[in-house]
């Protein structure tokens, strides 16, 4: 008998009877002998529909009291998605108890809207999981050690799952999304694209990160330390498949390394919308300088992707960096206010038509030549690259945004992605 944790994504839990499909899937599990653990997101669209009603009766700022309550509303999804997931598997002849964040308790610190799980105590699940229940645990949310509820910004229940798997070392963490698992880039843009039926932790990172949207990139991270077998799949599959063919499904997130993985020398393309290019103009070229710009910056919890300083010329240098793009306007306004006067108020420009494209693959650590064939690709369509990121499994590109699918095409067609493993 394994214990196992599946989450479901809002689109899983969109309605009623998207809940009461989950909730015989889960039930067959429970059936074979697994001890089941479930951490559900909110129903598709209700964390934004809160968050909405928030900005109606005040518009969106800073201050950490504002911050904690929309933590306190944007919880409410997740419980009551796990209420009902319970009510349903209860429905089902199940016995099943649902617990939020708090009660469990996954403890947080205190950064509101974006909080970072610290631990877990894992005793009263599986209290219940030894009296035969399962159990069902909010995703996205945690406490701090104030007692206040906390949440771990967006996709955040995908991470909840891993941590939870990692508390209760479970035998495998399944991801049920609406994708039927990891594909060479996403299908939307090039139909023929391919799914992966395995994918290397590092790989998988960098595609979080880089702008995958099939897995948040902390839930990854949680994956990759405490080494939680991970595998992502479909939960529109008729939900009485058999066990054994849906356990083998979706694409595996694996922590080795085989021949076979080896063979590819760029698994995919990821790519992201969302981000913001800003560029402060003719600084002074002196030891430190990065830090007086991106200090504050980070101060703010803002995020800076790619970074780009460039060679010196009269004692001056241009310095240019990406942001989320939601967080464009704030490091904006940050730098004009706090960042800029004390540099003499330099020149600062933004753009917020960019966008990101990365080739990703562990065989890129032993073949020479496949950035430049990236290069030569885009070159060839006539795609000005703005910025460049290189690691040893990764090269990325700024682009102008509208040039966007074009590139991944030219890419996926460049590296025959769309061929099939061996």
């Amino acid at each position: 008998m394994a214990l196992i944790v599946h989450k479901y994504g809002g689109t899983s839990m969109g309605s009623t009877e998207r809940i009461r499909l989950v909730a015989k899937r889960v039930a067959k599990w429970a059936r074979a002998g697994h001890q089941m653990v479930v951490v559900p997101s909110a129903m598709s669209g209700e964390t934004n529909r809160l968050l909405g009603l928030a900005k109606e009766l005040s518009p969106k700022h800073e201050d950490s009291a504002y911050q904690r309550e929309l933590d306190m509303l944007a919880s409410t999804g997740e419980q009551a998605s796990s209420a009902l997931l319970a009510i349903a598997l209860q429905a089902e002849g199940m016995e099943a108890v649902s617990y939020a964040g708090w009660q469990v308790p996954i403890r947080t610190n205190s950064a509101f809207t974006k909080a970072r799980i610290e631990s877990i105590d894992d005793e009263c699940v599986r209290q219940e999981l030894q009296a035969g229940r399962v159990v069902i645990i909010t995703g996205f949310q945690g406490v701090d050690e104030n007692n206040n509820i906390t949440t771990l910004g967006r996709g955040g229940s995908d991470t909840s799952a891993v941590a939870v798997a990692a508390a209760l070392k479970a035998h495998e963490c399944l991801i049920f999304t609406d994708v039927d698992g990891v594909y060479t880039t996403d299908p939307r843009v090039v139909p023929e694209a391919r799914r992966l039926k395995t994918v290397s932790f590092e790989e998988m990172l960098e595609m979080a990160s880089l702008g995958s949207k099939v897995l948040q990139i902390r839930s990854v991270e949680f994956a990759g330390k405490y080494k939680v077998p991970l595998r992502v799949l479909s939960s529109f599959t008729e939900w009485d498949i058999d066990i054994y063919e849906e356990a083998q499904s979706g694409t595996l997130i694996t922590f080795e390394e085989d021949e076979q993985m080896e063979q590819a020398i760029v698994s995919g393309i990821a790519f992201n919308r969302d981000e913001a290019k800003i560029s402060v103009m003719s600084v002074p070229d002196k030891p430190g300088i990065a830090y007086q710009i991106l200090g504050a910056v980070a101060q703010a919890n803002i995020e800076v992707d790619m970074i780009i300083q460039n060679i010196s010329k009269d004692g001056k240098t241009d310095f240019s960096f990406t942001v989320h793009r939601n967080d464009y306007s704030r490091a904006m306004d940050l730098l004009k206010a706090k960042v800029l006067p004390a540099l003499g108020d330099p020149d600062v420009s933004g753009d917020t038509k960019i966008c990101k494209v990365s080739i990703i693959g562990i065989g890129m650590r032993s073949h020479v030549g496949v950035a430049s064939k990236m290069f030569r690709s885009l070159s060839e369509e006539g795609i000005n690259i703005q910025m460049i990121s290189t690691s040893e499994i990764k090269t990325s590109v700024v682009i102008d945004e509208k040039y966007m699918e074009l590139a991944v095409r030219a890419l996926h067609k460049a590296f025959d992605l769309e061929q099939n493993q061996a």
